[in-house]
């Protein structure tokens, strides 16, 4: 008999897994570009990502030898991706499943710990594809993607404690490591997503003050920075070895906060950076309206649940500001900054689910019908349609998937390229724009593509390696320095219109 029931949990189990890979696959394969239904990813920054975990994986010193300002573990993942395909997304694109499987089954977590699971099962594929249906998406493949199931989980872990364990007991120091790796993980990733783990530790502390156990809340603290400094050591050790712990610090951090933001001496006013905000959280509404619609009754449902304590109440509200102050305080913002804010989508479904359950007990008792097991399977399988609805809705991307490969500029320069025997590149006046993945090329130079940071060394440098001819192709969008003359001839010029803007795109060879 118990082996049975083993048997039975062990499929049931089966089911689930395999449930939440078919809904994470399905509204990806129309949410990102990294999909096989699109021609190629052709978003610069992914491109950018790929290129220096490419380099990477071929001897080369991220921030020292090739540039680009996101984590070390970042290009590590995206070094990963490179190693499933050379020349195309199709390594991000099963690293995007891999981590919505994941964000999948920490949404599932969270809901479990409000209503029942064949409700949580059904509802569950929902946040995720209105917050990858949303602008805020963006082409697929972003850092802030990558931090998500991060987020999801270590929400999972607040909610849980201060929803089963506040106030009797202080947080177990298992839990406090674990969320530790987290915040750890997203800080080698973005580290401007870390105001989320900020209020998360700050809120447990309180937590534990409120509970006039003082100890316990300097404790909790230790334990954290415990977990959070074990993702920190492989970089310590890579770096460390190469002795380029200062460029670690130099190409993440610095730059980050210097040259990225403006959160200097000359920067705005305290006055204009609350106008600032208020102004730009109205259009995070307005643009992201596809997960906010669920988002915002959810956080108020949970703010006004009688039953629970305050510092439960709050728990939500406090995260979501001190994550929306850390993205956007430093006063840069593009569309894509947004997208860890959906991890609160998931408190609308929370509210979803409870209505669900108290409408289903109200036709139980009206009906005195018992439940028809097999109407699960067609709920589930109807949320992944639904799932997919809202994404081929919503998203931005779905009109690009009408190009095809013979339509990109990408792809008539790379035949050009390719006659070469072991070319090399530079690509300025953008980020990335996609030759060194198509092409299969290593990044030599340590400006590879043109940074949008506050100074005037990328330029130089990239003018010198035209000046001496360093590569054997340049990729310039919409102009180029004249002294490209004095080494380089033209060899392909096209326009693009990428949906937002048209340029021009010239390819230089080497005389």
């Amino acid at each position: 008999m118990k082996r049975l029931k083993w048997d039975q949990q062990k499929q049931e189990s089966l089911c689930i897994f395999l449930y939440f890979i078919v809904a994470a696959v399905t509204v990806l394969l129309l949410a990102t570009r990294s999909s096989f239904l699109y021609p190629c990813n052709n978003w610069d920054d992914a491109n950018s990502y790929f290129s220096v975990g490419k380099a990477i994986f071929n001897g080369k010193l991220p921030y020292r030898e090739v540039f680009d300002q996101k984590g070390i573990l970042l290009y590590f993942l995206y070094g990963l991706c490179y190693l499933i395909s050379h020349t195309t997304f199709a390594g991000v694109f099963v690293m995007e499943c891999i981590l919505a499987f994941f964000d999948l089954v920490g949404i599932y977590r969270i809901l479990l710990l409000y209503m029942g699971r064949n409700t949580a099962l059904v509802l569950t594929p929902f946040p995720l594809a209105m917050v990858f249906a949303s602008y805020s998406f963006y082409w697929g493949g972003a850092a802030e993607e990558i931090c998500l199931p991060f987020l999801v989980w270590g929400l999972y872990f607040g909610l849980r404690y201060f929803k089963k364990e506040y106030p009797h007991k202080a947080m177990d120091s298992r839990t406090l490591v674990v969320a530790g790796v987290l915040a750890g993980v997203v800080a080698n990733i973005k580290f401007t997503v870390l105001g989320f783990f900020f209020a998360w530790m700050m809120w447990v502390a309180f937590s534990c003050l409120i509970r006039k156990d003082v100890k316990r809340a300097f404790v909790s603290c230790g334990w954290f920075l415990l977990g959070m400094a074990v993702p920190f050591l492989p970089g310590l050790i890579y770096f460390g070895v190469r002795g380029a712990l200062y460029d670690w610090y130099w190409g993440y951090v610095y730059i980050n906060v210097f040259l990225y933001s403006n959160l200097d001496s000359a920067g705005p006013s305290v006055g204009e950076r609350i106008y600032t905000l208020v102004k730009i959280l109205y259009w995070l509404i307005r643009v992201n309206f596809v997960y906010y619609i669920a988002m915002i009754p959810g956080m108020f449902g949970m703010l006004l649940e009688k039953k629970q304590k305050w510092m439960t109440r709050l728990f939500v509200p406090v995260l979501f500001g001190f994550l929306f102050l850390g993205i956007y305080i430093g006063g840069s913002e593009l569309p894509y900054y947004a997208l860890p804010l959906g991890v609160f989508t998931v408190c609308g479904f929370v509210l979803v689910g409870k209505l669900a359950e108290w409408g289903m007990r109200k036709l139980k008792k009206a009906s005195a019908r018992p439940d028809a097991k097999w109407l699960q399977g067609i709920f589930m399988l109807a949320a992944i349609g639904a799932s997919a609805l809202i994404v081929y809705l919503n998203s931005v991307n779905i009109s690009y998937m009408r190009m095809k490969r013979e339509d990109l500029f990408l792809y008539h320069f790379k035949e050009i390229v390719e006659q070469s025997e072991d070319p090399t590149l530079l690509n300025i006046g953008c980020l990335d724009a996609g030759l060194y993945t198509v092409c299969d090329i290593v990044p030599t130079c340590q400006w590879f593509q043109t940074q949008t940071i506050n100074s005037d060394v990328v330029y130089r440098e990239q003018e010198r390696y035209i000046r001496e001819g360093q590569t054997e192709y340049v990729l310039a969008r919409d102009s180029y320095p004249e002294v490209i003359w004095e080494q380089y001839d033209l060899v392909a010029e096209e326009e693009f219109d990428d949906g937002n803007y048209v340029s021009t795109y010239y390819l230089f060879h080497r005389k």
